[in-house]
């Protein structure tokens, strides 16, 4: 498979915070297929969703 290298602005409160996040979608995105990342996003993007799911890490 082929590597691309992108740029890229991330929302966080910290520089740690953003590199923080960008491992967390690194690992992510090195596990999962691009149709299965499509559907979490569609989840995410639903508040009603994104909420129920948010309360389940609490």
């Amino acid at each position: 498979m082929a590597k691309y290298k992108l740029d890229i602005i991330v929302s966080a409160d910290s520089v740690e915070d953003a590199n923080e996040k960008i491992k967390a979608l690194t690992t992510i995105l090195k596990h999962l297929k691009t149709e299965e990342i499509k559907k979490i996003a569609s989840v995410v993007s639903n508040p009603l969703q994104l909420s129920i799911i948010k309360a389940k890490f609490l």
